[in-house]
């Protein structure tokens, strides 16, 4: 069975780092300790006295000053796993943790899962191609030398690296390594990192390299287990759940996220805020529970990024400069269907042009696998046709050799809607009204990421109503907008009703708008 040695990187708060090491060594797990060189030795102290007894608990021979992206940070965990490789002979993989880190599913659970696969669990992307990096530096992050602290030393940061660029003191990256990236909070078995530590014991020139690269907990361990392991023997994944907010800061977890942590296919989490005592209290009991019988839903990150989502109202997608003065043309008619249930959008679009001829494309904005035409290749992507949606308009009315085309749109893409009135064409909105039972709310959740196979129904029925309420402050705000041409289909209206809003919409005859209205099951489910 798996044997873990945590490394433990940690600089504050003592009678937390002592309670951290008692609950993880309780079921025969060890413990490697690196305390920041910045932190107070006092409290260093007091770590040592209070694991003194435990013979599951070394701490690095070396403390490290450590600093937000800098190489100590590296060498604050090579310290940690040096000792934890000597001291336990037995551990079958070594697992990386903060201070804010606790265990989200209990050692038995960990180590079955551990022993599932014999592999690494380490983030590794490819550092030029992929978009792990959103925003900032990328490739100057490796090839010039960064020797200052940015948080601490801003000014000798940027100026070192201007410095440099302007001299051209570009470096080369070893030429047999090929630079990853990823989450620093990785799990890997002990073959691997004695591998690692072979490998820096022979490769002096890219341990230099790897000293003066910016970040390099991103990049160190992911670029070696990759150089090292082969891919069929690595996931390419944390398994430590965190999140981070739109801003780029990570997620805090507090009293009420329990059950969403214990939902998600991980075995720790971060961070955890030290106000939650009674979370720390129940997920302190939990790794020496012997409890197996999780639910994984995994729906965390896609559930937060909804609710959170419900307070950023307001924003537009900004013209591009070419679009600026663009117009999908004054005689052109734009007739856009919003609905949220997408099935009933795309039959009554069936019906609008099997009964009037008039052309249309259902959630073109919106689904990524809706059939359009080659069109040079704005078409390829949501990302494109969104930004370039006015000129992808233009096209398909062309295209389709006509004047008059219906579009549908989810109620959410206000944004869109909005944009397209605001264009020299006419254009007219019909907005369905349908209702929705807690089924079919239950099934969107699941259809979205909001919920998984697993979410029990308690977890559905608490959020049931905020999905309610959104799909009703979504059509509010449709009314809100104040569109000069927004008719209502409704599920409970009349025929007649109906008829006259498709008239009024199509600008068809009234017996052509009551032949769409009678469309057999328009809103079934």
């Amino acid at each position: 069975m798996a044997k873990i040695a945590f490394i433990l990187l940690c600089h504050k708060d003592p009678e937390a780092v002592i309670q951290q090491a008692e609950m993880l060594t309780a079921v025969g797990d060890y413990i490697s300790i690196h305390f920041d060189a910045n932190s107070s030795a006092s409290d260093f102290e007091k770590i040592e006295r209070g694991l003194a007894n435990n013979p599951n608990v070394v701490f690095a021979k070396k403390r490290v000053k450590c600093g937000w992206g800098e190489w100590s940070l590296v060498q604050a965990t090579l310290n940690a796993v040096e000792i934890a490789l000597e001291a336990f002979p037995r551990a079958s993989h070594l697992y990386m943790l903060s201070g804010d880190c606790m265990a989200i599913k209990s050692a038995e659970y960990a180590h079955a899962f551990l022993d599932s696969e014999d592999v690494d669990y380490i983030e590794s992307f490819d550092f030029f191609a992929s978009d792990w990096i959103k925003t900032g530096m990328k490739e100057d992050r490796l090839i010039y030398r960064h020797w200052f602290n940015e948080r601490k030393h801003k000014q000798l940061f940027y100026w070192s690296f201007w410095i440099q660029r302007w001299l051209g003191l570009r470096r080369a990256i070893p030429k047999d390594i090929e630079v990853q990236i990823g989450s620093q909070w990785w799990c890997l078995r002990r073959q691997t990192v004695e591998r690692v530590f072979e490998f820096t014991r022979k490769r002096n020139d890219v341990m230099r390299f790897f000293r003066t690269t910016w970040i390099p907990d991103e990049t160190f361990f992911q670029t070696l287990v990759r150089h090292l392991v082969p891919d069929a023997e690595i996931r390419a994944r944390t398994l430590t759940f965190l999140m981070f907010t739109d801003y780029g800061m990570p997620v805090v977890f507090c009293n009420d996220h329990y059950d969403l942590l214990l939902g998600q296919d991980s075995l720790f989490a971060r961070k955890i805020s030290p106000e939650a005592k009674e979370l720390k209290k129940r997920l302190g009991r939990l790794y020496a529970s012997g409890r197996t019988d999780f639910r994984i839903s995994d729906e965390g990150r896609s559930l937060y990024k909804f609710l959170t989502g419900r307070g950023r109202i307001g924003r537009r997608f900004a013209a591009r400069f070419w679009e600026s003065e663009g117009s999908l043309g004054r005689d052109r008619e734009l007739l856009i269907i919003a609905s949220k249930k997408w099935h009933v959008g795309k039959r009554l679009l069936d019906a609008i042009r099997q009964v009037s001829g008039i052309q249309g494309i259902a959630y073109l904005f919106n689904e990524e696998s809706t059939p359009l035409p080659d069109l040079g290749g704005i078409q390829t992507s949501l990302g494109k046709r969104t930004r370039h949606r006015r000129a992808l308009m233009r096209m398909l009315f062309d295209y389709h050799a006509t004047d008059q085309l219906v579009i549908c749109l989810d109620t959410s893409s206000i944004d869109l809607i909005q944009d397209f009135f605001s264009d020299r064409s006419k254009t007219r909105l019909l907005e369905v009204e349908c209702e929705f039972t807690d089924d079919y709310l239950s099934g969107h959740a699941r259809r979205v990421g909001l919920a998984g196979d697993e979410t029990t129904p308690d977890t559905l029925a608490r959020l049931l109503p905020t999905i309610r309420y959104d799909v009703v402050f979504e059509s509010e705000r449709l009314r809100d907008a104040d569109f000069a041409s927004h008719s209502r289909l409704r599920q409970i209206a009349s025929l007649e009703d109906n008829a006259a809003a498709l008239q009024a919409f199509l600008s068809v005859p009234a017996d052509v708008a009551r032949r769409i209205a009678q469309t057999d099951h328009l809103f079934d489910d």
